[in-house]
């Protein structure tokens, strides 16, 4: 089974990407890093189902060509820290209706709560299309079609794997989209991601 992208860009954003965000967020190093691999899962998993959607993948791809080549992941995150990446807009893309209970989900299963939670997301999202962006046209033979293949062996990946970041994908994607989503079942899998903090308690 190849490397997942989520497992590949959380080792990249490692070290001083990991402190700006756990500083951003008010968390420790090791809280910062549960969280993060919990989202980018959730983040790759859900472009991999929309991007097997009939023009998903043609969609995707025109963004990233037009709006996230040549992007540094460095002064992305820099950018999102500050207020810009357009987070929001592209969660809205990536989630739709359901980007309300991604946000609560995370927040959840890993206790920072649904506002710190919908934040880490919204700094996240500008990151993974660029990160998406370089790999997809680093290689010769980029594509619409090759780039819903990678993301859709990824979203099956994440589900096959399981743990939290496949349970999340799960509770959020495969779901009515009513708003009654209940997360309970997440919070064990949580484990010790976020250190001493309860899973499933907001972060004061």
């Amino acid at each position: 089974m190849n490397t997942l992208l989520s497992d590949d860009l959380l080792n990249q954003l490692q070290g001083p990407q990991l402190a700006q965000i756990s500083q951003q967020l008010g968390l420790s190093e090791s809280q910062a890093s549960g969280a993060v691999s919990a989202a980018l899962p959730l983040l790759l998993g859900a472009l991999g189902r929309n991007a097997s959607q009939p023009q998903g993948a043609d969609a995707l791809y025109g963004a990233l060509e037009r709006d996230h080549a040549g992007l540094d992941i460095g002064s992305v995150l820099g950018s999102a820290l500050g207020g810009g990446g357009q987070g929001a807009e592209i969660l809205g893309h990536i989630f739709g209706n359901r980007q309300e209970g991604a946000a609560r989900g995370l927040g959840s299963a890993t206790g920072l709560g649904s506002s710190q939670a919908g934040s880490l997301l919204k700094m996240l999202a500008p990151i993974v299309l660029a990160y998406l962006a370089k790999r997809t046209f680093s290689q010769g033979r980029a594509s619409p079609q090759a780039l819903g293949q990678t993301l859709g062996d990824e979203h099956e990946q994440i589900r096959q794997r399981g743990g939290l970041g496949g349970g999340l994908l799960g509770a959020v994607l495969d779901r009515d989209g009513d708003g009654d989503t209940d997360f309970s079942d997440l919070i064990g899998l949580a484990g010790s991601a976020l250190g001493n903090r309860q899973p499933g308690r907001d972060l004061r």
